[in-house]
């Protein structure tokens, strides 16, 4: 699929390019501690905001060209962000 292409999708695995991740934010919720960044992504038809969290946040950088299976797409505050659930993954590509 194509950025452009989607709208409250589940499943979603797509190819695109980071261009720049947000600082990190430390939270604590329901006594578990965590850290989340955004990231923003973009491939040819368009860009949008993907939730990172905990570990991915190291193992990503912007220019990285990535490969999302299993994320799913909302929306947040009037915009897109896709986010990749507990069967999901994220990895870097060539």
């Amino acid at each position: 699929m194509k950025i452009s292409d989607l709208a409250n999708h589940r499943y979603v695995s797509i190819v695109a390019t980071i261009k720049e991740i947000s600082p990190i934010k430390e939270f604590s919720k329901f006594g578990r501690t965590g850290r989340v960044a955004t990231a923003i992504i973009s491939d040819e038809t368009g860009e949008m905001k993907l939730a990172l969290w905990d570990e991915q946040i190291e193992s990503l950088k912007p220019g990285d060209r990535i490969r999302v299976a299993g994320g799913f797409v909302k929306e947040w505050k009037g915009e897109k962000q896709m986010n990749i659930g507990k069967a999901g993954s994220i990895e870097v590509i060539k």
